[in-house]
């Protein structure tokens, strides 16, 4: 079987019936490129739309604008999600002979304003008319301007009349709204059409309706690709804009343009703000970021796995233990003092989750009984005491030098005023969460640690969380050059109803102080209700302030009306972050707010899958390369 090339066939054809001179009906059986793109039929007998293969098209005719333009025309223009084609024409004039023009004006118009009568009511416009030309003249004679006119058509389809009626009036109102006059391109729909599609042809029947004249730097205000997402130079791809699909890419790390790194990631059950949570973490691993997660719901085991993060677990049945008792060397900065005092204030707050609230009285107490305790191991308010010589050499005590919940439970057996306290702590001592009642015996040595809190239960949560938010945040002040991150998932538990004013105070210092060691805190939750429940929301109001980032995933109606009490979200906004579907959110990025729409790639979902780990992506960019 031979194939015969289709080009080659039309040109034979096309010579051998040129030179044999015959007009003959072969050509019309030759199906042609024209042909696979030539729509079915094209009815333009309508003179308010054109109709193409079902669908309808309707064009505006951009004919007035105000005089001074100080920002971008078309920015609300392209930011709206109308199915949509615009065309912009540039006509330069010639420079002398438009010179000799306004020249010859503004003679004429100057002896009309000296002998016109000042009575007459149109005298301000010829004024403007006169003070314009002098304007333009000076800018083209000393600022070497070009004159140009300018013509603006846009092109709106849809395969609904009616919706199309509602687009033509939103643009029409959104032009309006920029100081722009339109006009509908009744009778010249299929001349407008044809100057919207990429033909570079400015029909003639437009040009005299839509003309109007403009100098160079006018032109930068009709610059059209402009849009409302964020594009950090540095930073990581999010998703892409669900208004105009431009690409979203955001370095929260960016001190000269926010003012700090954290993040708020509020939504519903299955709504997004997992997967969303898991690609930063991913994408943070790959350029080096050190990370710390707090997982309550065992949802990011498979993803620590797959980067070779460090897991660990605390529960009945794991072998991993951190004694709340530690004090560790990085507790405090460099040439600053008071490890004890620093150490006994975490400790109230971590009391006050096992005893309940304390008043001023039983906090002296507990606090008293801290300081007798740590005494029994030699440590007290010098900060010497908390060094040790080994080998001739001086270093900090480690987790085995410091006393332990059981050390405690004994202090308070001895004084009655602590009876009720001590019945408190026997299941932390004898009981089913004795697993706190050892001595530290991890390591951290990785970039990428998840505590796995989940096999503590619902009531005991909050104090896993709390044990491992301290010891993050003592590895977070390590270096200050270095970036890093803590994403606390519900957060709620630590400063909601269940939890106390220290443990929140805690956590708020956190957001509020972590730019400073060039972290950020990240706030996960999907109880928004509990966000607020402590204090009349005092500490979820101060977390949600100092978060320069908040991405809002779908919510229920209730918790959006809580929300919007704490942050400047709109009726519209409202609106449609409960109309958001899986995967989509609303961002407020610094001062912008976008709905966005959460991408990944393909081996990106193969690596949060766990069908590839951090070692097979090692290998396939080393295959590559």
């Amino acid at each position: 079987m031979i194939k015969i090339n289709k080009f080659f066939l039309n040109n034979f054809i096309k010579k051998f019936v040129k030179k044999n001179k015959i007009k003959e009906d072969v050509l019309d059986g030759i199906y042609t490129d024209i042909d696979e793109i030539s729509p079915t039929y094209v009815n333009n007998t309508n003179p308010k739309y054109l109709e193409i293969d079902e669908v309808y098209y309707s064009s505006l005719l951009i004919v007035n604008y105000n005089r001074e333009q100080p920002d971008l025309i078309l920015k609300n223009l392209i930011d709206t999600n109308a199915n949509i084609n615009v065309s912009i024409f540039y006509e330069k004039k010639d420079t002398y002979k438009t010179i000799r023009e306004l020249t010859y004006h503004i003679g004429n118009t100057g002896v009309d304003l000296k002998q016109a009568n000042q009575n007459r009511q149109d005298i301000d416009i010829v004024a403007f008319s006169y003070n314009d030309a002098k304007y333009i003249r000076k800018e083209m004679q000393v600022n070497n301007e070009e004159m140009y006119y300018l013509y603006i058509y846009v092109n709106l389809f849809s395969t609904n009349i009616k919706e199309l009626e509602y687009l033509l009036n939103k643009i029409e109102g959104l032009l309006q709204s920029r100081g722009m006059q339109t006009k509908r391109a009744y009778f010249r729909q299929e001349q407008a059409f044809t100057s919207c599609m990429p033909y570079m042809e400015n029909n003639i029947d437009l040009k005299e309706a839509s003309k109007r004249n403009v100098l160079t730097s006018g032109l930068v205000s009709t610059y059209p690709f402009v849009s409302s997402s964020v594009f950090d130079d540095n930073g990581i791809f999010i998703g892409t804009n669900i208004y105009n699909n431009s690409l979203v890419f955001i370095d929260r790390y960016n001190n000269n343009k926010y003012k700090n790194a954290n993040m708020c990631i509020f939504g519903t059950s299955g709504a997004g703000k997992s997967f969303y949570t898991k690609l930063l973490i991913l994408r943070n691993r790959l350029l080096g970021i050190e990370q710390f997660i707090i997982d309550p719901d065992r949802e990011y085991t498979n993803l620590c796995e797959n980067l070779e993060g460090i897991l660990f677990k605390i529960g009945p049945t794991s072998n991993t233990f951190i004694n709340v008792f530690d004090i560790r060397e990085e507790s405090i900065e460099d040439n600053n003092k008071g490890y004890l005092a620093t150490k006994i204030t975490k400790l109230i707050g971590f009391f006050n989750l096992v005893f309940g609230e304390m008043d001023e009285e039983e906090k002296a107490i507990i606090e008293e009984k801290i300081i007798e305790c740590y005494k029994t191991k030699g440590i007290d308010f010098n900060d010497e005491s908390l060094y040790k010589k080994e080998n001739g050499n001086k270093i900090f005590k480690c987790s085995y030098d410091m006393p332990i919940l059981e050390d405690f439970y004994n202090v308070l057996t001895k004084d009655i005023k602590t009876e009720k306290f001590k019945i408190k702590l026997i299941p932390f001592i004898k009981g089913s969460l004795k697993f706190f009642n050892n001595y530290t015996n991890i390591k951290i040595k990785n970039k990428l640690i998840v505590a796995d809190v989940y096999e503590l239960g619902e009531e005991n949560l909050k104090y896993g969380m709390y044990i491992f938010t301290e010891l993050f945040w003592d590895k977070i002040k390590i270096n200050r050059e270095e970036k890093k991150a803590i994403y606390l998932d519900e957060i709620w538990r630590l400063i909601g109803v269940t939890s106390n004013k220290n443990v929140a105070g805690f956590i708020y210092k956190i957001f509020k102080t972590i730019r400073k060691y060039g972290g950020s805190a990240v706030a996960i939750t999907q109880d928004v209700s509990d966000l607020f429940s402590l204090e009349n929301g005092t500490y979820g109001k101060s977390i949600l302030n100092n978060s320069s980032i908040k991405s809002f995933f779908s919510l229920e109606e209730e918790n959006i009306n809580l929300l919007s009490e704490y942050t400047n979200i709109t009726e519209k906004e409202k609106i449609e972050i409960k109309s958001l579907k899986r995967g989509e959110c609303l961002m407020f990025v610094g001062d912008e707010h976008i709905l966005t729409k959460i991408d990944s790639s393909n081996l990106e979902k193969e690596i949060l899958s766990k069908k590839i780990n951090i070692k097979n992506l090692c290998k396939i960019e080393e295959e590559i390369d």
